[in-house]
């Protein structure tokens, strides 16, 4: 089955977290990060408005240092996060330019969203970089966040970036294919579920875990994010992201992944 509502995207966010774009052990996979520059840049070429929001400052600041799992004190933290974001960026920057594309960074923390002209501010820039052929790349501000202002996790804060510019479609690169309706590591019954129209509380029962020892999400925040996207009106894709240039099919209208539709009908769950 097609996606027929797909035909009409203009503004994509897409989301890549920490167990994507890196190994186990916090080390960047650059062949991964190479075919994401390529087809962000291929639909950006195409027409597309594209923003990326991206996870692993943290990991890639302890693979720097050659630490192997993700420290729990808040100062080590935020200083990996001020090695590693660095880094990233610098290796984004050079894949993108590859493909004649211009990047720029934008750090956010949840107080954009709280904050009137904050929120005014960093929706006018995202506007204006878009407008200019420039696909931002973003991610959050981990070295001055603080309870207060913390997104928590990058699956929120793409549902946040996607609102505040007025998306089309948020797409989701984890290491799952989508929702099962079971965990399929340990049962072997467990079927993806295509199309979501409601989040109920069973519903999110099925979601539990993260992907990757430096990671903060899991399935449970992207559900989370879902519930913010559906509610402003925008569509969600929940899929693996092991080959990104999956977006080019998702584009199409291919049915991948778990397609959470911006509605708020009765729960249908859809396993064909």
């Amino acid at each position: 089955m097609k996606r027929e509502a797909f035909k009409d995207i203009k503004k994509v966010v897409i989301k890549v977290g920490t167990s994507t774009l890196s190994y186990q052990n916090g080390r960047l996979n650059f062949q991964r990060m190479e075919k994401l520059a390529y087809t962000m840049s291929a639909i950006r070429n195409k027409g597309y408005q594209v923003v990326l929001v991206s996870s692993g400052a943290i990991g890639v600041g302890a693979g720097r240092l050659g630490m192997v799992e993700k420290p729990k004190d808040l100062s080590t933290k935020q200083a990996l996060a001020a090695i590693g974001q660095a880094q990233l960026v610098k290796i984004y920057q050079k894949m993108f330019e590859g493909y004649n594309q211009t990047v720029a960074q934008v750090l956010l923390t949840k107080d954009v969203m709280l904050i009137k002209e904050r929120h005014t501010n960093a929706q006018g820039t995202l506007y204006k970089l878009m407008d200019m052929g420039i696909i931002p790349i973003v991610n959050e501000n981990d070295t001055i966040s603080t309870d207060e202002i913390v997104f928590g996790d990058n699956d929120t804060l793409s549902a946040m970036v996607a609102t505040l510019i007025d998306a089309d479609l948020l797409i989701l690169l984890s290491d799952i294919d989508g929702l099962y309706s079971a965990d399929p590591k340990t049962n072997t019954n467990a079927e993806i579920i295509r199309s979501v129209t409601e989040i109920t509380p069973e519903l999110e029962g099925l979601a539990d875990g993260s992907g990757s020892s430096f990671g903060t999400g899991g399935m449970i925040t992207k559900i989370s994010a879902a519930r913010i996207t559906s509610e402003a009106g925008i569509d969600t894709i929940i899929t693996n992201g092991d080959n990104p240039e999956i977006v080019f099919d998702i584009l199409e209208g291919k049915e991948i992944g778990t397609h959470f539709i911006a509605c708020k009908e009765k729960l249908t769950l859809s396993k064909n």
